[in-house]
């Protein structure tokens, strides 16, 4: 059976749309309130481009839902591809992260080589963004790679 999102709680739900949908891109697709049967209001957006859905789900304090929790026990990361991108571009993307609200991890572009970072949502959530290499960092990757040549008869 394929999987059709994920769901996260969320305390602030207008700021939690907000850094999902201008920082990181998604968009919402629907949005339901059941709170007349004692749940809150959920947000279901997704990603224009892979269509991956993500739910946020904010309780109101007197729901039974709306228990104590500690952001990001059970929800390891949410990862971001940004696809075939020079090393500069994701620190690019990085700072802008930073910019519109997301808080740092020790896990940096300058640590990670460029390749991925970390950062934590409005809630405390990881987000992983990382990148693939380019075309020409692919070649040398490549290039540096030993050979493995069959050996003729």
């Amino acid at each position: 059976m394929p999987l059709r999102y994920t769901g996260i709680r969320v305390t602030d739900l207008k700021k939690s749309v907000r850094f999902y949908t201008k920082a990181l891109g998604l968009h919402e697709a629907m949005r339901g309130d059941l709170r007349e049967y004692g749940l809150g209001i959920w947000v279901l957006l997704e990603d224009p481009e892979t269509h991956q859905r993500l739910e946020l789900n904010w309780y109101p304090p007197r729901s039974n839902y709306a228990t104590k929790y500690v952001p990001g026990d059970g929800l390891d990361h949410i990862g971001f591809l940004m696809g075939r991108v020079p090393a500069a571009r994701l620190e690019v993307e990085y700072r802008r992260l930073l910019r519109a609200g997301a808080k740092p991890t020790e896990v940096t572009p300058k640590r990670t080589q460029s390749w991925a970072f970390d950062v934590k949502d409005p809630d405390g959530n990881w987000i992983e963004v990382f990148r693939h290499p380019t075309l020409a960092e692919e070649r040398k990757i490549t290039a540096s790679r030993p050979s493995k040549r069959k050996k003729s008869r």
